[in-house]
């Protein structure tokens, strides 16, 4: 399993993945989960996946040797890049699907993909097992895939299309973080990259370790902080919660000690 989110702002796109790829506790190793197609002053483009990792990097295959007339390096859309990424997945199900039905394995994999292509804004889209896919819009400015519900809250909490960033980066790996702790499947390295609006190349990306000093500060100060709001807020009130009277009508058997 992996965990990797992509946020669509108005300034810019920030993307986050693990790289950890197990088979059960005794096949763990380091898998990157991103990919990124860049051509300065024309188009990034950033690939995220999650699910199977012969038919994630099937697919990621298929769409770097960009062999046909329309590939990740000459198209004018990103809705055009989704179609692709669609298309590819089709093409491996096509392929691999029956022999894996055969052997008892699930279709599994998702992608995100994002970034820009001159001439037009920002774009994120997430794709799916059957190579359809949706865009991010104002309402729902971020995608997760893989093992996503540990770390939603927050970003439901914080990220808006106006959120700036960096500030949307530092919410991504606090989300990372919520999941890293309560999913051994999910684990370090961490690849980050923040893509500014209109820039054509990338300008931030980073390499995130378990020793990374940073992330270590978040992690630290964001489970102290945790702790201290929630020591802070009072126990229930018992006399302020409905009474029995109030409740719905509910079945109650009361046996005394002597029975």
């Amino acid at each position: 399993m992996t965990y990797c989110v992509g946020m669509r702002l108005n300034s810019g796109i920030v993307f986050l993945s693990d790289s950890r790829s197990n088979a059960g506790v005794d096949h763990i190793s380091t898998v990157r989960k991103m990919t990124v197609f860049e051509r300065q002053g024309d188009r990034v483009l950033v690939l995220m996946c999650s699910g199977n990792l012969a038919i994630t990097q099937a697919v990621s295959h298929l769409l770097a040797e960009g062999s046909g007339p329309e590939n990740l390096w000459t198209i004018s859309s990103l809705a055009k890049g989704a179609e692709l990424v669609g298309e590819a997945v089709r093409e491996v199900h096509r392929r691999d699907g029956a022999s894996l039905q055969q052997f008892g394995l699930e279709f599994n994999c998702s992608f995100i993909l994002g970034g820009q292509i001159r001439g037009e804004d920002c774009r994120l889209f997430n794709i799916y097992s059957a190579g359809n896919f949706i865009e991010a819009h104002a309402e729902n400015p971020y995608f997760q895939i893989g093992e996503f519900k540990y770390g939603k809250p927050i970003i439901d909490r914080v990220v808006k299309p106006e959120t700036p960033l960096d500030v949307a980066a530092k919410c991504a790996l606090i989300s990372m973080d919520s999941t890293l702790k309560s999913n051994l499947s999910v684990g370090m390295p961490l690849d980050l990259l923040v893509y500014e609006r209109d820039s054509l190349r990338v300008s931030k990306y980073a390499t995130i370790t378990a020793d990374d000093e940073y992330f270590n500060t978040i992690r630290n100060d964001w489970g102290r902080e945790l702790r201290k709001v929630f020591n802070q807020i009072p126990n229930p009130n018992w006399e302020a919660l409905p009474t029995q009277e109030s409740w719905p009508v509910f079945e109650r058997q009361i046996r005394s000690q002597d029975q």
